[in-house]
């Protein structure tokens, strides 16, 4: 019922930046939690940002003060800010919506860009 579209990502050096979005279409106002997942090389994927309706966020612990979540309720767009990038955190970062709190597992994907950090 939602559809997510994810732009950004790309080739960053270590200690960049890079600000990813992604827009929801359909049944856009059943949406409640919007996140961020990533998936790193031989890792399993993560959940490491997730913001309410309301602007209550959360942060895994390792990008809290680097990562910033924010989403536009009339855009039907979430966008994560990723500051001081590292090449351990090279993966394959997917949007995702949930019509509920219940982020995890989520109702709907983006298509999951790839995000490189070089060294």
């Amino acid at each position: 019922q939602v559809q997510l579209v994810e732009s950004g990502g790309g080739l960053v050096q270590a200690g960049g930046s890079l600000r990813l979005s992604c827009t929801a279409s359909g049944n856009t106002d059943s949406i409640d939690v919007m996140a961020w997942f990533r998936q790193a090389p031989g890792k399993e994927r993560e959940i490491i940002a997730s913001i309410t309706s309301f602007g209550n966020t959360n942060y895994i612990d390792s990008v809290k003060g680097r990562f910033t979540i924010s989403r536009d309720n009339a855009k039907n767009t979430v966008y994560l800010q990723m500051n001081n990038l590292q090449p351990e955190e090279t993966a394959v970062y997917y949007c995702a919506a949930g019509l509920d709190p219940d982020i995890d597992p989520p109702n709907s994907w983006g298509q999951g860009p790839q995000v490189t950090v070089s060294s």
